[in-house]
Parts: C-alpha cells; structure tokens; sequence
C-alpha cells in the first residue's frame, strides 16, 4: 500500500538492509559518514531507488562501489526532499556519504548546563513519525521494514546506545561502538543516544542506562521491569527482542517513552520515587508485540500500534497490581478521551480511528483518539467475545503478522477470519465499523468505573466547606492515580482562595511528582494562583515533554497572566525543547 508520507517506492526496488558509519561532533553538532543500502529489486525494469531526506547535506554517492548520479527534489512541506538515485536492475547496494544540519528535526543537540550532571553534552534521535529521514536518507515509511547495523565513533569517555543489539555496559575507551539490529524493523524505530551514561542490571534480561547521577533513582523506580516482560510473556507469547533496558534521558525528551527496540527512551518525569508512574514503562514494553512486531503500514493506520499498546499496557499492570489499579488507568485514560474528542470537535474526522492524513504532518494525528478510542474498541470486542476467546486471538494476530507492516483492514480481516467467524458472529454484530470508521464515541462504548475512585469521590463530597482545611489523614495511602483523580475533579475556576486551601493542605505548589505537577500548574495558570508561578515557570522551562507542555501554556493564555507571559516563558524555554514539542507549541504560543 503506498504511503502518502513517502517518497519511497518499494514496490520497484526496497532496502533491506541499512549499515551506518557515523561520526559524532559534539564541538559543531553534527553526525557525519556514511549508510550503506542494500537493495531489493521488486520491478526488474526500475532504474531509480527513490529515498526520504530532510535537511541533510548529501556529499557523495555510489551504486556498488561506483559514483552514480543523483538529485534531491524541490521541498514538500512536512516530507523534506525526496532523493532520487540513478541504479540498474542488478545493483545491490548504494553507499551516500552525508551529514546532518541544524535542521535535522531527528536529532537535539544538549549542552552540558542542559543535562542532569551538567558536565558533558548529549545527543539523541526521535524518529516517530518521520523524521528518521533527517538523521539518515531511507525509505522513511513504517511499511517498509528493514535490518541494520552500525558503527559509531565518539568522543571518548563518552557512551553510545542504539535500539539495537550490541549496546555496552561500559564506556568504550576508544569511543568506537558496534551495533547490529538483525530483525527488521520500521525505521522511526532507529534510535541513537551518545552522552555520559552509566548502566546497572537487574538481571540478564533487564536493566537501565541513566547519567551517572541519576542511575540510582533510576534503578529504584523500575524494579518490576522482569515482572512486567514476564506478565507480558504470558499473555501474548515470547519477547522477540533479546535484552529490555530502559534508558533515562534528559528532562527535553518529548514523550514519556518511545519503544525503540531492545532500549526504550524514558523521560525523567516518570521518576516520582515511589514506582507509581511505571505503567509507562509497561506501555513502552508492550510496543515490543503492538508496534515494533507488528506495526502499522502506514500513519493513517497509527491506531493499530497505540490501541492495541494500551490495552495491553493494562493487562501487564492488571497482572502486576490487580485489577483495581488497572480499573483506575481505564477511568483516567477515558477522562483524557472524552476531553480530546470534545476539543477536536464529536464530528471531526480526525477523531476516528482510521485517519486521513493526507497533506498534513503525521505527528498532528497522534492524540489520546489512537490510544484511548482505540484501546475501548479492544476493550469492548473482548466484552462481547470473552477474554478466553479474545487472549486466543490476540496471540495468534501477534504470530500471524509478526514482522509484518499492516493496515486496518489486514486487522478486521484477521478479526473476521480468526473470532469473528469462530465464535459464530460477525464484524457488523461486534460494530466495530463505527468505531473504526465514524468520528466521536461510539454508543456502544461502556464507560469504566474504578472502584478505588469511589473513596476519592466520597471525600471530595464529605469536604463542604471552602474555609476548613481538607482532612489530609484520608490521603495518606493515595496513589498518584488518585490524587489525579482527586485534581481533575476541581472546578477549573476554583479562585485563589481555594486554591490557596489545597495548597496549604497538600503542599502541591512544591511537589515533585510531574503528573501532579501538570494538573495543579494548569489549575494554577487559569485562577492566577501566584505561588504557584515561579514553581510552574521552572517546570515548563525543565521539562519537554510535550503531554504536559501543551495543556499549561494554554492554561497560561487563558487566564489571567495571558498571552504575553506565556510568550515570555517560551523564549526561555524553546531552546529546551526537542522539534516534536515545538511543533506543536509554535501554533499554541503564537
């Protein structure tokens, strides 16, 4: 199926297989060398291999060892420049000798005083959805799936890490690294970080890179990592992957996770000291089966990756915590679903399932629709089924498609084939066409109960008078999910006064836990609480990722402090902030 996103065309020659050569310049902030293609001749009469860019400097370029013509195409917006190689039916490989630019939206570039032991500078990629093509020239396409190796060369004293196999336990004296990744994969899953980093096992299948002088908290919050691969293993069959390490970078780091194979990148912001913000990690986890095994074709079917990682996220943690604690996720993740789709509009296309994203950035498609509407769909098939019979079929679409790209249709034929037609039904009686193809909430969507949450309700009730402290006796055994519960339920014009009472109560103008943090700071932004602001500055200003980021500055310029001061702290701040966050927040903070 042709990608819109691409201006490969594998269906006439495919890579196979990429082999990068790489030098890091810290000194003038670019990767230099080389990546070798192999090729796969699908159309015997192709004499073009059409190749992804995105602000690269192309210096030189050979079809098997000999100097070919070649040219980059004017800009398309979004996409960068499409490269066309001149090749023959029977060339296997062409090797192009590049380098990055300032441009090159994959990579952000750290100074030492913007890492947590403000000694070294740091450097990492982020290649979902397509911006690979600006760190390396592929076909930049989640249908095209292809195997790699590299060669890394550093600074030494310096680590370097890929989602791949081969990362070190130990700094490389000569800072040379070898990678090789052996099983194929989309190429928004090539990562490559390089900075001062230590490493600590848990075992010989778990472990966590992090600076040095993080390491410790690190190591401390991801204590279930073996559990969590272990739950996962019994649901829905063997991790394909070799190691599962979790490294933390930097606080500029965009999402809370991405699941790049073998190594998932981690914000800092999930280090709350106490392992309740690590359903993170078991969704970065599930990406190994939902995204990195099996991964969507094409962006308009991003879905198919994020529902089924969600779902699955709540199993590994219903596994690990029981079925309370997953119950409370749900509740959380519904809230998150019905105030996207009232913020996009009930009649939006873009909140449907299957997305049509043609013209635009994929990255503007990627909202709570794919994970949370998605996850429901999931949710609600297995209600009519059963979990027995929806288990059996999850583990034989895990097998059946593994190593594969697929689309939405290649799914609901593997639901027809494999459940539907089984268990005696039909897709039209599960109804998932309106889930997948109509925009807004489905009315067959249950809406989940938590009952965890029913305590935090009941207390918020029994608190009647906007004078009295709150009871914090109550609180003492909350879990974050609770007191985001308890948060979320404040009326967005609560007023300084009670504001001020929360605050005196629970202390939240000073918390560390960044999920409170975001609640309370937008809280704080739309009453003009002015305790808070110095504290909410500081954490718009040291923190990039984007979940947290959007919602505060809109909070800023919908209240009193307005737009001018939201303008004032993003000057500060976009420096900080990797491309991904600033692609959205250029049209928030106009």
């Amino acid at each position: 199926m042709a990608d819109l996103h691409s201006a490969a065309k594998p269906d006439q020659i495919a890579v196979t297989h990429l082999s990068l050569n790489l030098g890091v310049d810290f000194e003038h902030s670019i990767l230099a060398g080389t990546v070798t293609l192999q090729l796969k001749h699908n159309d015997p009469t192709a004499d073009t291999l059409w190749l992804d860019t995105k602000a690269l400097e192309i210096e030189a370029v050979e079809a098997d060892g000999k100097p070919t013509k070649w040219s980059l195409l004017p800009d398309v917006p979004h996409h960068g420049q499409p490269m066309a190689i001149v090749v023959t039916g029977e060339t296997d490989s062409v090797k192009i000798t590049y380098r990055t630019t300032k441009g090159s939206e994959a990579v952000q570039w750290l100074t030492a005083e913007q890492t947590a032991g403000k000694t070294h500078p740091f450097l990492f990629t982020q290649g979902e959805a397509i911006l690979t093509r600006s760190w390396i020239p592929c076909q930049d396409s989640p249908g095209v799936r292809i195997s790699y190796d590299a060669n890394i060369q550093t600074t030494p004293g310096y680590m370097a890490l890929m989602s791949a196999h081969g990362n070190p336990t130990a700094v490389s004296a000569d800072g040379h690294y070898q990678f090789r990744m052996p099983l194929a994969v989309a190429p928004y899953l090539i990562a490559l970080s390089v900075g001062q980093l230590a490493f600590r096992p848990y075992d010989e299948v778990t472990g966590v890179y992090a600076e040095p002088n993080v390491l410790d908290k690190a190591f401390a919050e991801f204590g279930q990592m073996r559990k969590m691969v272990n739950a996962a293993e019994q649901l829905y069959g063997p991790y394909i992957w070799g190691r599962y390490d979790v490294l933390v970078l930097p606080a500029s780091f965009p999402f809370g996770g991405m699941e790049n194979p073998c190594l998932t990148f981690a914000t800092p912001t999930i280090l709350a000291g106490d392992q309740s913000l690590v359903s993170l990690v078991a969704h970065e986890l599930a990406h190994s089966w939902s995204g990195n095994t099996v991964t969507n074709a094409t962006w308009d079917d991003f879905w198919l990756n994020e529902g089924f990682t969600v779902y699955f996220e709540r199993r590994i943690m219903e596994a690990i915590e029981g079925k309370d604690y997953a119950d409370m996720l749900a509740v959380l993740g519904y809230q998150d679903l019905v105030e996207t789709v009232q913020e996009i509009g009930p009649e939006h296309p873009n909140t449907c399932l299957h997305l049509d994203l043609k013209g635009v950035n994929p990255d503007d498609g990627m909202n709570d629709i794919a994970y949370e509407k998605g996850y429901f769909l999931l949710r609600h098939i297995e209600d009519q089924v059963g979990r027995k019979a929806w288990d059996a079929f999850l583990r034989a679409y895990f097998k059946r498609y593994a190593l594969q790209s697929i689309t939405t249709e290649d799914f609901l034929k593997a639901l027809d084939e494999d459940l539907a037609k089984p268990q005696g039904t039909t897709l039209a009686a599960l109804g998932v066409d309106a889930w997948i193809y109509k925009p807004g909430l489905p009315s067959t969507l249950t809406k989940p109960m938590a009952k965890r949450f029913d305590a935090v309700d009941a207390y918020i009730a029994k608190h009647t008078s906007a004078t009295v402290a709150w009871d914090t006796t109550a609180t003492t055994s909350w879990s974050t999910h609770e007191w985001l519960r308890f948060l979320r339920a404040q009326s967005d014009s609560l007023g300084v006064p009670a504001m001020t009472l929360l605050d005196q109560s629970f202390g939240f103008s000073s918390s560390t836990n960044a999920e409170i943090e975001a609640v309370w700071y937008r809280l704080a932004a739309l009453n003009g609480y002015e305790p808070a602001k110095a504290n909410m500055v500081n954490f718009l200003v040291h923190t990039g990722r984007r979940k947290f980021l959007t919602p505060t500055y809109k909070a800023i310029i919908k209240g009193p402090w307005g737009m001018a001061f939201a303008r004032e702290i993003y000057g500060n701040a976009r420096p900080n902030y990797h491309f991904v966050a600033t692609n959205t927040l250029d049209a928030v903070v106009k």
